[in-house]
């Protein structure tokens, strides 16, 4: 393939054997087109990972952290390309405005960016450590896994999931490395911040395994069953946020214990959930109401959104609020940006 829109035989009196007058003079690839290829927009649901990991592990962001992020990006972004690529086909008929269909990128193009950006993503994580290293691999071959091969088998969003449940435990790992030892290899300290880490991550993964599943049915429609189990999912997370990791304290009066005090942070992590639900709630229940393609898309951008809430919700629940405050200040830019170019 070129990278052109083919099918078109010689329909139109082009004169061209499988191409259109359009797309032989299909300009080359612009910053506007590897942006809607790349879905950047999404990139601001990244950082929140690591963060979330590494609040989860009990420590504090770091170096470490940066690279743990800088790697997440890089492979998230190897999997937007990778996963167009291949979609190419699927999207010619379903999509023809996406970059690659409609000739902005050449295939061969968004498959050597897959390649490039994993293998940066990899020596990132090399840089954070042997241990997150390890995690980033895991991650790379379960995000090409997906695309290549599982995203079409119900085993699909049960890959996606995995791999979002990886990126965070990727940041809970090099963190603690850094923390544990300055030589880049397990220890004791950096498997229990691991396990640690893994009820955020279960969390997460949750969340992403509803929005895979409403996501495969955004071009047809479907039953409104899925979305309908996704807004029961997201009232579930969204109590789990909220409980408390911990029993109230009591105060001691004059008569002995008269009071609860609820653990500290907890006012922040039920604003933050209270705005994880109120970004997936609307969304999915119009899905429900009415699942057909333009809802259903809508869904999902809505759960894709809901990500940065959740993250910043799973940052207050394991006691770093700084870090919670962050990472909810990117939901306002990928807002902005979500209006220039398109999440899904």
């Amino acid at each position: 393939m070129n990278g052109r829109r083919e099918g078109a035989g010689d329909a139109g009196g082009t004169g061209r054997t499988g191409k259109t007058r359009e797309a032989a003079c299909a300009p080359p690839a612009g910053a506007a087109a590897w942006a809607e290829l790349l879905r950047l927009p999404a990139l601001f649901t990244v950082p929140g990972d690591a963060l979330a990991g590494a609040a989860a592990a009990g420590a504090r962001p770091n170096f470490r952290t940066l690279l743990a992020i800088g790697s997440s990006l890089c492979l998230y972004e190897a999997g937007m390309a990778l996963n167009d690529w291949a979609d190419r086909h699927e999207d010619a008929a379903e999509r023809p405005h996406r970059p690659l269909p409609s000739g902005r990128v050449r295939p061969t193009a968004a498959l050597v960016a897959a390649c490039a950006l994993t293998g940066a993503g990899l020596s990132l994580a090399g840089c954070a450590g042997r241990p997150a290293l390890t995690v980033a691999t895991t991650l790379a071959a379960t995000v090409w896994a997906y695309d290549l091969a599982l995203k079409h088998t119900p085993a699909g969003p049960a890959a996606m999931a995995t791999a979002r449940a990886l990126d965070l435990l990727l940041g809970a790992t090099a963190t603690a490395t850094a923390t544990a030892t300055a030589t880049p290899t397990p220890t004791p300290d950096t498997v229990g911040s691991i396990r640690r880490a893994l009820p955020s991550a279960a969390l997460l993964g949750a969340h992403t395994l509803t929005v895979t599943t409403v996501s495969r049915r955004e071009t047809q429609g479907g039953s409104p069953l899925v979305p309908l189990t996704a807004l029961a999912t997201s009232a579930a997370l969204t109590r789990l946020l909220t409980h408390p990791s911990k029993r109230p304290d009591r105060l001691d009066g004059p008569d002995g214990p008269v009071a609860l005090v609820p653990p500290p942070g907890l006012p922040l992590r039920t604003a933050l959930a209270a705005a994880y639900a109120a970004t997936t709630a609307r969304p999915y229940l119009h899905a429900t109401l009415n699942p057909s393609p333009p809802l259903t898309q809508r869904a999902v951008s809505g759960g894709i959104r809901a990500t940065i809430p959740l993250q910043a919700a799973l940052c207050a629940r394991s006691g770093a609020p700084v870090t919670a405050l962050l990472t909810a200040a990117l939901a306002p830019l990928a807002g902005r940006f979500a209006r220039k170019v398109s999440v899904t």
